[in-house]
């Protein structure tokens, strides 16, 4: 290693070092013990790549160390933010829709498709449980769309033989 690179990497690893308790009990009264040594470690993470422009001055060095925890800090807002925002759309959702049907409702077509070939399986899957038409099941599957309504055409002959099957018994 370069004299001047080992310089600047026992630079870092002395400022890092001698501030990671401090930066431990920042992350600490802010978000509490469970998350403050994971945003510990990605502070010091993200400061370790950034060595480049560690000030040379250890005030000013512990200065911007603290602007990265406050950063990682403000990121680690955001994403509580985004999930707790998406629990609610969900919450949302399932309120809004018809509760489940019995554990037992439509189990010999759920039996049926089971039965299917994997490939023919998905095909109806996705498109009658997740609603996607054959051209959208096509880019999913990344295959060619009169490959997937072939396939689809079989699936649905076979799943008619075999319920009508279970209805005969």
């Amino acid at each position: 290693m370069a004299a001047g690179v080992q310089e600047v990497t026992d630079r870092a690893t002395t400022v890092l070092t001698e501030n990671a308790d401090d930066l431990l009990r920042y992350f600490r009264r802010r978000v509490g013990d469970d998350d403050a040594p994971d945003l510990l470690a990605d502070t010091l993470m993200t400061a370790w790549r950034r060595t480049p422009v560690l000030p040379q001055d250890p005030g000013e060095a512990r200065a911007w160390l603290f602007g990265v925890a406050h950063k990682t800090l403000l990121n680690h807002r955001r994403g509580i933010q985004r999930r707790t925002r998406l629990a609610d759309r969900v919450r949302t959702v399932l309120a809004s829709t018809d509760p489940a049907p019995a554990a037992d409702a439509g189990l010999d077509v759920r039996d049926a498709i089971n039965a299917l070939d994997s490939r023919h399986a998905e095909i109806v899957r996705l498109v009658h449980w997740e609603g996607f038409t054959l051209a959208q099941v096509a880019d999913i599957l990344d295959q060619p769309a009169s490959t997937v309504r072939n396939h689809y055409q079989q699936a649905k002959q076979h799943l008619r033989e075999a319920l009508e099957a279970t209805v005969i018994c």
